[in-house]
């Protein structure tokens, strides 16, 4: 952060124990930190675990205090975040959940493979939980990783109703570590979430304290020149959005926990040197993307979204809303090392510690400067000889713009096409190649395609060279062209596929930085068929009315998604938003396409940039309704959600 940020957002954000808690808002305070003795700090509170095969878990308000104020979160168990639950691969769990709320509530299990109706969806799968009811969920666990739980019931997910949760492989964990730790990142605000609705709903930058300034100006006519500077500046003002809108809901109300703690807290996690330390980290937050690096110590990325990878080693990764990493440290000296997760739009952090003892800290490093978006965000991409893009009733001028504001991708005028019910013929519902008992299993729920592991081999292995050639000939059906109107404010002339980039703000860092393309799966995914139809999705939104969706349409305005249960599908998503979506797909994995065939990674969350074309397929082995929304709890409120029906 450079002195004219911070002296604007000093200027807003008095420092206080309570920014300090929030995760040092301002920059020039973290200074402060260092040799800070221990005792200065909160005691840090670990989480509570439950392991087994039953598991009681009470819903309830209960009183917390994160910030200095009290307040009133929706616990699990009296905790916020709930408990860690501890299952095993292969066992048959049951979850005896009771409301003691005055509303209903729900329990979903993120990213595991159930049956639909025990997704825990309300208006879905099953009808909630209303005040008073026991629900009692109980399922066969098929997979293994690091996962967790969190409501799928209005806001309550802002309000405390989160928790990870770790299934251990029945056979040996190929991962190896003398250490295993749970690393849970969350947003806290003490404002009612209703409220952070409305008020974006009323002016959707409401909570964005980094806007440019008149020294912002100056400084940039100084180094780029007079007129690209109004040039650049005119063309944001023209959509009503600043370069620096990279988060909707931030650090002015938001304070940044790491397994329930606040950064004063410091969560501290011990080893001995040379000890291989696994770190399993989960954004359970509600809003807020986060980008984690430990000073001094390389990061060795071998699993996401609970599926094993080949690893890969890296200083620093993005983490959007919905994910999960997990990654291995070696420290070899005695000594403290910090766990810095800052915000995606720098307004601040979640920190712990790793140390060989209590009580020790480290230097806490300086939040890195607050991102720009580019123009290519604006979905304007290589195009240099066109003169604008569709946006509002405003065509946007390109003139200033410099290379460096380029996208390197080509495949520009992107088709807009939907996805919804398809109106095609439907492939058989027999899944060939798999046995008698695995097209008879379908019918009850159970899954057919198990998590690529060790021991599993795939049940068509289609020659790679097939398979490219079958998914090169593949069109989206359904077109359907986008237009600027009350629900879609930009439509972008340009995508590209920017599996690549590590993101806005991690260009220039001078650290090594994950990207999708780096991820690679450690064993062959188990579904060799390619795919027979093309569903193409494009990510819409009105930023000014805060309204969000898919294809121009709210929830309430669209049909659901119907597949044909056994069939290939590929999902194409387009985001023509000036936002970073984090998809999520219940109930089927997510094969992301990033050029590894058969060894592409397995996700349940994917995360799409602006002006990105991101593709995966999905085998449609679980019958049931299930959700498909932006993990973004308010964009997903507002509209940005979907119903995908799996049926025989």
């Amino acid at each position: 952060m450079d002195c004219e940020d911070f002296a604007y957002s000093s200027s807003i954000l008095p420092l206080t124990r309570r920014k300090f808690v929030q995760g040092c808002t301002a920059g020039a305070a973290l200074s402060l930190l260092d040799g800070l003795p221990a005792a200065a700090e909160t005691r840090a509170t670990p989480l509570a675990e439950l392991s087994g095969t039953h598991f009681d878990l009470n819903i309830d308000e209960v009183p917390v205090n994160f910030t200095g104020r009290r307040a009133t979160a929706t616990a699990v168990n009296g905790s916020v975040p709930g408990p860690l639950l501890r299952w095993r691969e292969g066992d048959t769990v049951t979850i005896s959940v009771t409301n003691h709320l005055k509303v209903p509530t729900s329990i979903h299990w993120h990213s595991l493979r159930v049956p639909a109706d025990m997704d825990g969806v309300p208006g879905l799968s099953f009808r909630g939980i209303a005040p008073g009811e026991t629900f009692i969920y109980r399922f066969p666990v098929k997979q293994h990783g690091t996962a967790w739980y969190h409501s799928h019931t209005r806001f309550q997910e802002q309000s405390g109703l989160i928790g990870p949760l770790i299934i251990e492989p029945r056979s040996k964990d190929p991962i190896e570590s003398e250490r295993d730790y749970v690393v849970f990142l969350s947003d806290w605000t003490d404002t009612d979430p209703e409220t952070i609705f409305s008020n974006l709903k009323e002016q959707s930058d409401y909570y964005n304290y980094h806007r440019y300034t008149v020294p912002n100006f100056v400084s940039a006519a100084a180094k780029e020149g007079f007129w690209k500077t109004i040039s650049r500046r005119l063309a944001w003002a023209k959509m009503n959005m600043s370069p620096r809108d990279i988060l909707d809901v931030t650090g002015a109300t938001y304070t940044y926990l790491l397994n329930g703690n606040p950064p004063d807290a410091n969560w501290t996690g011990i080893f001995k040197p040379g000890e291989r330390v696994r770190l399993r980290f989960i954004n359970g937050s509600s809003m807020t993307a986060f980008d984690v690096r430990i000073s001094g110590l390389k990061l060795s990325v071998v699993q996401a979204d609970g599926n094993d990878l080949q690893p890969v080693t890296v200083d620093e990764f993005r983490i959007n809303v919905a994910e999960t990493y997990d990654v291995i440290v070696q420290p070899q000296e005695e000594r403290a090392y910090t766990i810095f997760a800052e915000s995606m739009d720098r307004g601040g952090f979640a920190r712990g510690t790793l140390a060989p003892r209590q009580g020790m800290m480290a230097p806490i490093p300086a939040l890195d400067p607050v991102p720009t978006r580019p123009m290519s965000d604006m979905g304007m991409g290589s195009m240099k000889g066109m003169k604008g893009m569709q946006m509002g009733s405003n065509m946007v001028g390109m003139d200033g713009m410099t290379q460096e504001d380029m996208s390197s991708g080509s495949m520009a005028g992107m088709p807009m096409e939907s996805g919804g019910m398809m109106n095609m013929p439907m492939p058989s519902a027999e899944v060939k190649g798999a046995s008698p008992k695995e097209n008879s299993s379908q019918k009850t729920g159970t899954i057919p395609y198990p998590q690529p592991g060790p021991d599993t081999k795939p049940f068509v292995n289609t020659p790679e060279p097939e398979v490219k050639s079958v998914e090169a000939h593949l069109k989206p059906t359904n077109p359907v062209h986008l237009h600027v109107g009350p629900e879609v404010d930009n439509v972008a002339m340009e995508v590209t596929e920017r599996l690549n980039d590590p993101g806005v703000g991690l260009h220039q860092v001078g650290r090594k930085v994950l990207t999708y393309a780096d991820l690679r799966a450690r064993y062959e995914g188990t579904d060799g068929r390619p795919p027979t139809r093309e569903i193409e999705l494009h990510l819409t939104g009105n930023m000014t009315r805060f309204i969000w969706g898919f294809d121009g349409e709210k929830f309430s305005e669209a049909e659901p998604i119907v597949l044909r249960l056994g069939e290939r599908i590929r999902f194409v998503l387009i985001n023509d938003t000036m936002m970073e979506h984090p998809i999520h797909l219940h109930g089927l994995w997510s094969e992301l396409e990033n050029g590894n065939g058969r060894f592409n990674p397995y996700k349940h969350t994917v995360s799409v940039k602006p002006a990105e074309r991101v593709s995966y397929l999905v085998s449609a082995d679980t019958p049931g309704r299930w959700a498909f929304h932006c993990h973004l709890l308010y964009h997903m409120e507002a509209g940005m959600f979907r119903t995908v029906e799996v049926i025989p």
